[in-house]
């Protein structure tokens, strides 16, 4: 055997398949991607054409199988059509004249209606938050649904836990979704199945990644909502996943880290469109639809209550609903903007209409935390910071060991939008969030007594400061921010 021209002879394949690939990659890489989205993947293309190609065709997509594409159109004509002339707002002199347009874009890619005549209470600590879900669960008389990015039965959520079961024991209908990898890989996941197993709640996994999903999806999609409904008149909604704030992990522990939400408990009409997201998630993972479950609307009896629009979004939806809806209200801004988000790794648009809205005289505040628990992530942000800095954006870093993971952010002194989903582009794309419009001044007030709150417990940073940083230290946020960008 010729062994020198066995390996010209491979090498030459190589040559030509290498060529082909990179050829093959400049004409369908860009095809419906972001910009910086394609330029990332050609750039690994073109550094390693074999293992980039095959990572594009494992992790390039974020479309969901056919069946489930056809299940959350389904589920949305459901929604259209149970939640028609249910639109009980009537349109007032006080709304912000941009506001109307931002309802009719919800409407039209998430399908939820706003709704008047609903109450909200805000919850910005862990023990308060699990007292209050847990004496909903309580006094819960028909049924109960739990859904969470994450779920752990440990010591923060016991209570929680045996509210739970001691609600299925008196025959209340439970039923309990969690993310499958996010829970599963919890230093408490295996105790929690077990514990589901043993109490005979009947629960799901969301989006499980076994051997013959990963060929049909690309197996880091997530459901990241976190949504509590107490029998169609209570419910609650937020940042805040089920798990102690130090999510079990010895790691946080040794660091001192804790989590920070932020939680809302809904009462009023609205809580039907939160059910129904629930609704959406079940049938996505059983088949079966809670048409049987669809409530009575429920006013609150209180002249001074507040709109609410549910505003779910993931890539069970084609238009990215929260990205629009968060840059239709940064555009809407006149004079105040306050972003909450732990992970904020925005895509072009949201950079330009928030430096945008800076420049054009709004006060833009951001707060982000000053420690990470996501290396990548937190050095990608970190890349954006000087640009924000420039177009007049003041950031706030909440001070260590805390993590900041509250999700929100008002417009002006009218509008706010509280939920699940970061200020990145994994939101954007590849998590199925839930976030509520809520409409009302005295709630704004509420959520910005909070901010202030923050406010207090934070640094701001300068630009000075933030130019002053090593070579390398920016080198390394921007080599992050450029493989955040690879989705």
């Amino acid at each position: 055997m010729n062994w020198k021209s066995l390996t010209k002879g491979a090498a030459a394949v190589v040559t030509v398949v290498n060529f082909f690939l990179r050829f093959g990659g400049v004409i369908a890489v860009p095809r419906n991607r972001r910009p910086t989205t394609a330029l990332a993947w050609l750039l690994a293309i073109f550094a390693a054409p074999i293992p980039g190609t095959m990572a594009l065709n494992l992790f390039g997509s974020t479309r969901l199988p056919r069946g489930r594409r056809e299940k959350q159109t389904e589920i949305n004509d459901f929604i259209l059509q149970t939640t028609s002339g249910l639109d009980l707002v009537t349109k007032e002199e006080s709304w912000p004249r941009w506001f109307g347009s931002v309802v009719d874009l919800n409407r039209k890619l998430g399908a939820m209606p706003l709704v008047g005549g609903n109450d909200a209470v805000l919850y910005d600590d862990f023990a308060e938050t699990m007292r209050a879900m847990t004496a909903a669960l309580k006094k819960a008389e028909r049924y109960i649904h739990v859904e969470f990015y994450l779920f752990a039965y440990d010591k923060a959520t016991i209570e929680f836990c045996e509210a739970l079961h001691d609600a299925h024991k008196r025959g209340v209908t439970v039923r309990v979704l969690y993310d499958d990898w996010t829970t599963l890989r919890n230093p408490a996941g295996k105790k929690t199945i077990a514990w589901l197993k043993k109490t005979g709640i009947p629960f799901r996994a969301m989006l499980p990644v076994r051997p013959n999903t990963v060929l049909r999806r690309r197996p880091d999609l997530r459901n990241h909502r976190k949504v509590v409904v107490v029998d169609g008149t209570v419910g609650f909604m937020g940042s805040q996943n089920l798990v102690d704030p130090d999510y079990n992990k010895s790691g946080n522990k040794r660091r001192h880290l804790r989590w920070k939400d932020l939680m809302l408990r809904l009462e009023g009409p609205v809580v039907a469109g939160v059910n129904a997201i629930f609704i959406t998630d079940w049938f996505a993972e059983t088949d079966e639809l809670l048409q049987r479950e669809a409530d009575p609307i429920h006013n609150v009896e209180d002249p001074d209550t507040l709109d609410c629009q549910i505003v779910p979004s993931g890539p069970g939806f084609e238009g990215e609903n929260n990205l629009r809806l968060f840059n239709a209200l940064v555009y809407g801004a006149q004079e105040k903007l306050i972003i909450v988000s732990p992970y904020f790794v925005p895509d072009d648009s949201m950079l330009y209409a928030i430096t945008t809205a800076a420049q054009r005289g709004v006060e833009v505040q951001l707060f982000a935390c000053e420690i990470g628990d996501q290396f990548m992530v937190y050095h990608a942000q970190r890349s954006y910071y000087e640009t924000l800095l420039r177009a007049g954006v003041r950031i706030f870093l909440y001070e260590k060991p805390i993590v900041l993971h509250a999700k929100h952010f008002t417009v002006d002194s009218d509008v706010a939008v509280v939920g699940s989903s970061n200020m990145d582009m994994r939101s954007f794309s590849l998590d199925f969030e839930v976030s509520v419009m809520i409409r009302g001044r005295r709630f704004v007030d509420r959520l910005r007594a909070i901010e202030d709150d923050y406010r207090s417990k934070s640094r701001e940073l300068s630009l000075v400061e933030w130019l002053d940083r090593p070579l390398l230290a920016r080198a390394l946020d921007n080599v992050m921010r450029l493989t955040a960008a690879v989705q």
